[in-house]
Parts: C-alpha cells; structure tokens; sequence
C-alpha cells in the first residue's frame, strides 16, 4: 500500500474509531465514577479503583507492546482484540449488578483502552505524513470531543432520577467498543520492529540511556500528578453534597454534573482542537507544554475555588481549553523525539509512568479530601503543576524542531 493510500485509510476508519473513542470517553471521565457514587454509594477505595483503575493499562503497557512484538502481530489488530475485551467486561459488568463485579469490570475496561495507546501512536507514526500528524490526529479527535459532549448530555438526561437503569449504559458502551475493534480491525498496520532483548519491561532502558527523555518524563510526572489527582474530584466536588455545590439552592442533578465535567469542556477542546493540532506541527514542543501546563493550573485553581455557576463554567471552559491541547501533545509527543521504529517503546514508557501517577493520585486525592478541604487538595495540585513547568524552561532550546532520541540500543536479558 502506498504512503498515500495508507493516510487516507487510517484517516477514515479512526474517523468512525473517534466516533466510538467519544462514547467511551464518558465512560471514564464521567459515567463510571458517577455511578459508583450515586447507585453504589462507592467508598474511597472503590471510588479511587474506578477513577484510576484504567491507569492499571498504562502501567501494564510496556509488557503489552513487548508481548505484541515477540508475536508479531500488527499493531492495530492487537488493539482491536482489546477493545473486543473491553466490550465482554463492560456486558459481565451490566448483567452482574454487584459492587465488586463493577469495580473489576470498570478496571478491565478502561485498562484495554489505556493498553492501546502506545500501539496507535506506532500507527500515526507508520501511515501519517510527519508535517500533518498532528492536524489529522487533532482532526479525528473533534469528532470525538463532539461525540462525547453529545453523548454526556444524553446520557446524562437519561439517568436523572433513573440511575437503576444504568446496565443500559453500560451496553451502549460495549456497542461502542465493539464499533472501535471493527474500525481497528481495517486500519493498515504491521508488526513492530525486533528491538532485542526479551524482558517484558525492556523498553524501560530509555530511561536511563536518554537524557532528554528521562527529564521530560519527569516534568510530566509532577504535572500529570496533580492534574490527575483533581480530575476525579470533579466528579465528586460537585456529586457529593458535602462539599456543598449547589444551584439556586438545590445540589447538582446527575445531569448537571455531566454537563459540567463532559458537555462545557468538550464544546471547549471542540473549537481549540484545530488550533492545538496546527500549533503541534509548528511550534517549540516545550514552550507548547508550558503553556498548557499554565492552563491547567488556572483551570484547577479556579475550578475548586469557585462556588458560583459562572465560576464553574468559566474553570469547565478552561478545563476544555487545555485538555484539547494535552490530547495532541500527550498522545504524539514521542513522535517528535523518539527513533520512528521504537515510537511505540518509547510511548510505552511514557505510558507506563502516566499509569503509575494514575493510580497513585486518585487514591491520594480521595484520602486527602477525608482531612483537607477541597481548595487545599487544589493548591498541592497546582504546586505540582507549576514544579513541573519549571524544570521544562531549560529544555526549550530542545523543543524548537523536536529532536530524535540518541538512545543506545542494548540488550536486555530477563
């Protein structure tokens, strides 16, 4: 297949993979949380397992790619089984109506997606031209962000005052994961290039081999960290009543929660998505990351600090601003720095530490709302954020063209 026909086939079948991907979306940033806490009356743990349970995926995205290397499959087949699985757990979850089956369920879940990043990002570097990667990608993702507010406001309505009806949801779910392995499943793609060695967690070397790598990832710990860690706590800042969010007096019905965690903010990264792609392919990479990483700090901040609707559309709208950017820069970074035959290592990585922080930061952010107010949880976040920012202004340099990693290529034994 030529260079041509490649983009456009991947083009269109992700088209229909975002119309699925804006579904699913709902699921964790919103739905699954929200279910927990309004049917199940969740504790922390369980509240924590499915806010962050998905993070499990990335964490175990390393052995993954590793596992699809040694078998030689192509990569987007090995990404439409797991949505195949995603669909299965999803369909257990809504004929199981058990607190313990669901906290599982949601886990496998969204760990199946998260264990499919890494070999997208390998597909995008195979089939998209380098100069517009990141205007497709950004392009496939505006209909997802469309889906998704479309949906979250739906789905929202259909469960005011109806949430026992939420097994429903959950099989519109595994529809929509069943629509992404088909759309997978006729994306071109191959198996990945034989790095050496067979430990499952080799490509963990890059680590210590690339400096430039090394430093980046950790900015991006700090400030995953302490996005990660409120990103849950929109959900429950504005679910729980204790926190006393109200609208002319009255808490938040399950539809205004979504409107204000999955409507505003991708109405928001719907009209910046465009830009964001435009500016991935142009701009210093790190300058790019700086000032998103500002955005989201102002976001948060006002987010948790606000107690009017107006403030809390305006912090949903910001919120949205800055994600639609983080959708570009954190789903193709790699693609700028890292050797195009080991993008999908090098993601893996990356990948594996936004799973470590992932699971961390929910259960840390639930145990401390136990003993700090909610703007204090904000503030730890924001420190975070602005940490991490500071250690990128010595890379900018770096960042003006992107530049590909100069890691050894070694060994790995078991």
């Amino acid at each position: 297949m030529s260079p041509a026909d490649r983009r456009a086939q991947t083009f269109y079948y992700e088209r229909w993979r975002a119309v699925a991907g804006g579904i699913l979306e709902t699921a964790g940033t919103t739905f699954l949380l929200l279910i927990a806490v309004r049917w199940f009356q969740a504790g922390a743990l369980a509240k924590a397992l499915v806010a962050g349970g998905g993070n499990l995926g990335f964490l175990l995205s390393p052995w993954w790619v590793s596992r699809v290397e040694r078998a030689g499959w192509p990569v987007a087949r090995a990404a439409g089984a797991l949505a195949l699985s995603g669909a299965l757990a999803l369909l257990i979850m809504a004929l199981v109506p058990s607190l313990t089956v669901y906290v599982l369920g949601a886990t496998l879940a969204v760990a199946c997606l998260a264990l499919s990043v890494p070999l997208m990002t390998q597909v995008f570097q195979d089939n998209y031209p380098e100069h517009e990667r990141g205007k497709l990608f950004s392009r496939a993702i505006m209909i997802r962000i469309a889906v998704a507010a479309v949906f979250s406001e739906l789905a929202g309505r259909a469960l005011s005052g109806r949430i026992q009806y939420y097994p429903w949801l959950l099989v519109v779910f595994a529809g929509a994961f069943l629509l992404a392995a088909w759309a997978l499943f006729q994306c071109p793609s191959r198996p990945l290039e034989r790095s050496g060695g067979t430990h499952p967690f080799k490509a963990l070397r890059f680590v210590r081999t690339d400096p430039l790598f090394r430093r980046t990832l950790v900015m991006w710990m700090l400030m995953g960290f302490g996005n990660l860690m409120m990103l849950p706590l929109r959900v429950e800042y504005l679910a729980n009543e204790r926190h006393g969010v109200t609208v002319g007096g009255e808490p938040l019905s399950v539809a205004g929660v979504a409107f204000l965690t999955g409507v505003v903010p991708n109405l928001a990264r719907l009209v910046m998505s465009p830009v964001w792609g435009w500016l991935f392919d142009r701009a210093n990479f790190f300058v790019l990351r700086i000032a998103l990483n500002l955005g989201f700090a102002v976001g948060i901040g006002t987010f948790f600090t606000s107690d009017s609707l107006a403030g809390l559309l305006a912090a949903a709208i910001l919120f949205g601003v800055a994600n639609a950017g983080g959708d570009v820069a954190w789903s193709l970074w790699v693609t700028k720095f890292a050797p195009p035959g080991q993008v999908a290592d090098y993601m893996s990585v990356h990948t594996f530490f936004t799973g470590l922080r992932g699971l961390l930061a929910p259960v840390v952010a639930f145990l401390l709302i136990n003993h700090c107010t909610v703007g204090q949880v904000a503030g730890l976040s924001v420190a975070l954020i602005l940490a991490g920012t500071l250690l990128l202004l010595p890379e900018i340099p770096q960042g003006r063209r992107g530049r590909r990693a100069e890691a050894l290529v070694e060994e790995v034994s078991e």
